[in-house]
C-alpha cells in the first residue's frame, strides 16, 4: 500500500464528510477535552486496516495515541479489542466514521477472500480480484484481498492487455488482435486473450497469448481447456463463479480463478469504536 497516496484519500475522504467542521463535537467539547476509546469487533471475521486507523487518526489531530492490537490478516473474534486510542475527544469523534467505513469494508473483503480460498481448497489455484472495485478505494480493496490470501490481478488498464471479446470482434480475430497488441507494446507487457470456446482456445494457443481466460466455462470445461493450454501458458477461470460452486473448480488444473464477488458484493464486517470510560 502506497502510504503517500493512502493519506491524500484519507485527506479528500474526510474533506467529504467533515465539510466544514464538526458542529456536534465542536458544540459538546470545550477545549482539548481528552478520552480513551477503542475500535471493537462486533463479528467475526479477518481483520485489514491497521494503516488507515494509524494514518487517519495521525490527520485528524498528532497528539491521539494509537495502539494496534491486531495485526492486517489476524483472525477476530466478536469482543476482541483491535486497537486503543487516547486524546482529544473532538478529533476521536470526528475521524471515527471515515475509520470505521473503510476499516469494515477492507475486514469484508479480506474476510471473504480467506473464506473463498478456503473453500477451495486447492493449493495449485490462485484465487484473485478483478477491477471491479468501487471507484476511489481500488488501493484498499486489492490490499485488502492480499491481505485475506488472494492475489492481485491488474490494478488498471494499464497494467497489461487483456483482449476480450468486443476486442476481437473489432479487430476480426484473436490472431489479429494479439499481433496487433504485440506489434506496439513492450517485452515487459503479458497480453491475455479471454476465450468462450474451445475453437478460440486453439486460435488463443496459435497466437501464442500468455494468458488464456476460460471465461464463463463450467468446471468440466476448464479442465479439458487447462489440459489442452501448452503448460508455458497462464490459464484464468472467470465468469459465473460464486462462493457456492466454487468448490467444483477444485482440481481442474487452472492456474487463477478471479472472483469478481470478492469486492463487489462483499458485506462490511461489523466493527464500531466505543468511549472508553
Amino acid at each position: 500500500m502506497q502510504l503517500f497516496k493512502l493519506r491524500q484519500m484519507l485527506v479528500e475522504f474526510f474533506k467529504e464528510d467533515i465539510g466544514w467542521g464538526d458542529l456536534t463535537s465542536q458544540a459538546v467539547f470545550e477545549g482539548d477535552h481528552q478520552c480513551d476509546a477503542v475500535i471493537i469487533a462486533k463479528e467475526n471475521g479477518f481483520f485489514a486496516g491497521e494503516m488507515v486507523i494509524k494514518e487517519g487518526f495521525r490527520l485528524m489531530d498528532e497528539t491521539i495515541l494509537v495502539t494496534i492490537y491486531k495485526k492486517d490478516g489476524e483472525s477476530l473474534t466478536k469482543g476482541d479489542v483491535i486497537a486503543r486510542l487516547k486524546g482529544p475527544a473532538a478529533s476521536l469523534l470526528t475521524g471515527e466514521r471515515v475509520i470505521l467505513n473503510l476499516i469494515q469494508r477492507m475486514s469484508g473483503i479480506t474476510t471473504l477472500t480467506k473464506q473463498s480460498v478456503n473453500r477451495l481448497n486447492d493449493p495449485h489455484i490462485k484465487i484473485c480480484d478483478t477491477r471491479k472495485t468501487t471507484p476511489g478505494l481500488r488501493m484498499l480493496e486489492k490490499y485488502a484481498v492480499k491481505t485475506g490470501g488472494g492475489y492481485n490481478h491488474r490494478f488498471g488498464l494499464d497494467g497489461g492487455i487483456m483482449i476480450k471479446d468486443n476486442h476481437i470482434a473489432a479487430c476480426g480475430s484473436i490472431l489479429q488482435a494479439v499481433e496487433k497488441a504485440r506489434a506496439t507494446c513492450g517485452h515487459m507487457i503479458k497480453i491475455e486473450v479471454e476465450i468462450e470456446s474451445e475453437t478460440e482456445l486453439v486460435e488463443a494457443i496459435e497466437a501464442k497469448a500468455d494468458i488464456i481466460m476460460f471465461d464463463n466455462c463450467s468446471p468440466e470445461t476448464v479442465k479439458k481447456f487447462a489440459s489442452i493450454t501448452p503448460s508455458r501458458m497462464i490459464t484464468e477461470a472467470s465468469g459465473g463463479i460464486t462462493y457456492e460452486n466454487l468448490p467444483a473448480y477444485r482440481g481442474t488444473g487452472v492456474s487463477y480463478i478471479s472472483l469478481g464477488y470478492l469486492t463487489h458484493s462483499v458485506k462490511s464486517l461489523d466493527i464500531s469504536m466505543n468511549i472508553d470510560l
